[in-house]
């Protein structure tokens, strides 16, 4: 039986800088990744993907300076998003939020980054189980606290704090948890199969004459589902990847064909992943045959494509009486509204790391909120804003926010030019923002856990 301090379920970006900065503060921490191949990755590695995009704050976020991350994980920088509607859209320049990062964001290579994040881990002293799955965690606590890990190999691991970093599918995350649960279970509030997202993308070579390549672009209210929405994220040469995020178990006859652009009448079902981006492309480009963008088949999972849950929820806190943090995916941390959670799992990994090398996990919750409560509150408002958004919504929106903020520069003034409409904008976020403040947004709190 192997003993270590510090033991870490799942080896994507949180769980990975967990054992990163465990190791860093002197802790023996091991990851335990089970493994899967990539077309665009030699060996497995952690499953989770994401569009592979951070905008400048979230490095300052991730606590990473402007050139740390390498440059071949660095695809290229971009200079802003286009948010495109039925018939309006508006555009930003600048996130408006105090960064250290000199561009927009940057588009990144997620595969490299994973394994960028490894290689800093091992050289700080942990090591990496590849290719082993936890069967089952059997924690002990009698004054103190005590994990004993279960692996399909048959061989067991004994720690004294556990990470939970196995993101959205939550497959050790939800048992662990719910021992230390009453009538009101984990699984009732981060089910995968009615709170998770699902997102499919396609790397494709874009037409030169089409391909914009430091921009992101977004749709909205043009396929139906809760902040359901296709993309477009350049990347390196003229490749893109084009995909698209909808809530799990939607169900066509809830949705009216004429009002979404993406929808067919004769649809018996919500359209796969890849029938939306074809439908995406000939709306977009009717001048152009899907051939004219064709897979570019080495990179993404198979073939040019890859489909992938997200957390699409609010987050959770964790039992750290019982010696276990939750971290990333798994405990709900990224928004509805926004593609991409790596900022915060990267943050919410290396603070469970380095309080659970210190032995001073009891500190998690606390200091995860002190760090993430912005982002999270402004998420999680915006993800409710637009619950029942339908067409008619999202283009009312884009044209008050083409004169609201100018490109990402908000004034007062602005607001004023945009009428009625743009003060009531203004009026319902921060209505809506009220309501979960100090913490509200939280789903489940410490101390209902029974530890």
């Amino acid at each position: 039986m192997e003993r270590v301090d510090v033991a870490v379920v799942g080896g994507g970006p949180a769980g990975t800088a967990a054992a990163w900065t465990a190791a860093e503060h002197g802790a023996n921490a091991v990851v335990i990744e089970k493994g899967v191949p990539r077309a665009d990755r030699d060996g497995p590695g952690p499953d989770s993907t994401d569009a592979a995009g951070l905008l400048d704050y979230w490095i300052d976020i991730m606590e990473f300076g402007t050139e740390e991350i390498p440059e071949d994980v660095r695809l290229r920088d971009l200079d802003g998003a286009d948010f495109i509607g039925p018939s309006e859209s508006f555009q930003i320049d600048q996130t408006g939020i105090d960064a250290s990062y000199p561009a927009f964001g940057v588009a990144f290579h997620r595969a490299k980054f994973d394994d960028w994040l490894r290689e800093e881990a091992e050289a700080a002293g942990a090591s990496y189980r590849i290719g082993d799955s936890v069967t089952d965690v059997e924690t002990t606590i009698d004054g103190t606290h005590e994990h004993r890990i279960l692996l399909s190999s048959g061989e067991e691991i004994t720690a004294t704090y556990l990470i939970l970093a196995d993101g959205p599918q939550r497959t050790i995350t939800t048992d662990v948890l719910d021992q230390f649960t009453g009538d009101r279970k984990i699984a009732d509030v981060l089910n995968p199969t009615k709170v998770n997202h699902i997102a499919y993308q396609e790397h494709r070579r874009v037409p030169e004459e089409l391909y914009d390549p430091a921009r992101l672009k977004f749709w909205w209210g043009i396929m139906p589902g809760h902040t359901a929405y296709p993309w477009v994220f350049p990347n390196d040469e003229n490749i893109a990847r084009i995909g698209l995020t909808m809530p799990i178990g939607l169900d066509i006859g809830d949705y009216n064909p004429d009002h979404w652009e993406l929808l067919r009448r004769d649809d018996e079902q919500i359209p796969q992943g890849k029938v939306y981006i074809r439908r995406l492309l000939e709306r977009e480009y009717p001048d152009y045959e899907l051939d004219d963008f064709p897979l570019v088949e080495d990179r993404g999972k198979r073939g040019g494509t890859e489909t992938y849950p997200i957390s699409s929820t609010r987050p959770i806190e964790s039992p750290t009486a019982a010696g276990i943090a939750v971290v990333g995916g798994a405990m709900g941390g990224t928004s509805a509204f926004h593609e991409g959670g790596d900022h915060v799992a990267v943050r919410t990994g290396k603070i469970a790391g380095r309080l659970a090398a210190q032995e001073h996990l009891e500190q998690y919750n606390s200091e995860w909120r002190d760090a993430l409560d912005t982002e999270f509150l402004r998420n999680v408002t915006m993800a409710e804003l637009v619950q029942d958004y339908q067409p008619s919504d999202w283009d009312r929106t884009f044209g008050a926010a083409r004169t609201m903020f100018n490109r990402g520069e908000y004034s007062i003034g602005s607001t004023a030019r945009a009428g009625l409409t743009g003060l009531k904008m203004l009026y319902g976020y921060k209505r809506t923002k009220s309501r979960f403040k100090n913490g509200n947004y939280i789903q489940f709190r410490e101390s209902e856990y029974s530890v």
